[in-house]
């Protein structure tokens, strides 16, 4: 159901192509993404493997979202808790996701590597903000592997920390996205 909702979305955003041979729409096989809050007194990290999204390679156009209530790999459970309860709201903002476009052209036929920059909506929060995040990618053999590192700026997504943990909790979320796009 939600690979249909994401090609739903790309579908929608990119126009209409026919989804076979060359314009077939490439999907995620593999993907993940950690974050890490690095504050003065507590060093945060979380991972979830559980990223989905769609590639259009004709036109460059891409859709990514992730379940926030899947991250894993807290310090400790009640972290895992504060994270989804009290900063996330995962009940009422189930999702992150990122849509947009690669703003560089790419011969996604072509086997190399090339660092781009996908320029797109940001919602973390329910907050849509609109980003340009530098990616890698890697192109063999009708597969694609990507790369991306970036910051998330929490004020930027109504994501408020209590005074009490200001020293606990980084304003500033280092993020790493890696994953594979197949046909």
């Amino acid at each position: 159901m939600r690979k249909i909702t994401l090609l739903g979305v790309l579908l929608i955003a990119a126009g209409t192509w026919t989804v076979s041979g060359q314009n077939a729409v490439w999907t995620i096989k593999k993907g993940s993404i950690h974050f890490t809050s690095d504050a003065p007194l507590e060093k945060i990290e979380a991972d979830c493997d559980q990223l989905k999204g769609v590639l259009n390679p004709q036109d460059n156009r891409f859709a990514f979202n992730v379940e926030i209530d899947q991250f894993e790999g807290f310090n400790s459970s009640l972290q895992q808790v504060h994270f989804n309860e009290n900063y996330m709201e995962s009940v009422l903002f189930p999702k992150a996701s990122f849509t947009g476009k690669i703003i560089e052209k790419v011969n996604f036929g072509e086997n190399g590597k090339i660092s781009v920059r996908a320029k797109g909506i940001l919602e973390i929060h329910g907050v849509k903000q609109e980003r340009i995040i530098p990616v890698n990618l890697e192109i063999e053999n009708q597969k694609c592997s990507f790369t991306s590192n970036f910051n998330i700026l929490l004020p930027d997504h109504d994501i408020s920390v209590p005074r009490i943990v200001f020293q606990k909790v980084s304003q500033t979320i280092q993020v790493s996205v890696k994953g594979e796009l197949a046909k």
